[in-house]
């Protein structure tokens, strides 16, 4: 292939999620992945979590981004079978200077469009979590966690099915200005006959 329109670098979580947008999109898409699988590196050693978008501060991007990416993620995972569990967070207070901040944060939380957070007493926290010594809480039960190679997989799998193609054993070594376009220098094993 001397030229394609959309060159994605990397085949990580981000990487196959952009390959995906822009081959169900209707553009060309190639992947280049120095490893021999999807998901090699962070994305297979992270901790898998749904953030609720609690803690950002108000109208940031991170904020607005993170409860349309929760809302949108548990839809395609339920869309597509990708494995995940909605268990919830608790976020404690010891004493009653931290169960203060809780009211804060609670309040922030609900600037940014978190709506299903609860406060909580100690005693009802801890019927909920009986190994847990606080003063109060605050109940975040759309936060989960998620099944990231599986994800990655319906991805993949998306990605394909819509007209990307992925390189694998190909490293990203560079690219220069070729008047409008770019031109990527790529390494890679040399095939052997």
């Amino acid at each position: 292939m001397d030229e394609v329109e959309c060159v994605v670098i990397g085949a990580g979580i981000v990487g196959l999620a952009i390959a995906r947008s822009l081959a169900l999109a209707g553009r060309e898409v190639l992947v280049v992945e120095k490893e021999r699988t999807i998901g090699a590196h962070t994305s297979s050693r992270n901790s898998e979590v749904i953030h609720a978008g609690i803690y950002y501060p108000q109208d940031s991007l991170m904020a607005r981004f993170c409860v349309e990416g929760r809302k949108a993620l548990y839809d395609y995972c339920d869309a597509r079978g990708v494995p995940y569990s909605r268990c919830g967070k608790l976020i404690v207070a010891t004493n009653a200077a931290e169960a203060l901040q809780l009211q804060d944060i609670a309040r922030r939380a609900a600037r940014n469009g978190v709506d299903d957070l609860s406060l909580l007493s100690g005693g009802d926290a801890m019927a909920l979590e009986p190994e847990l010594s606080c003063t109060a809480a605050l109940l975040s039960p759309s936060t989960g966690i998620v099944d990231s190679h599986a994800l990655m997989l319906a991805f993949q799998a998306d990605a394909e099915a819509a007209g990307a193609m992925i390189a694998f054993s190909c490293p990203f070594l560079g690219a220069v200005s070729g008047g409008p376009d770019l031109v990527l220098s790529l390494g890679g094993a040399e095939p052997t006959a």
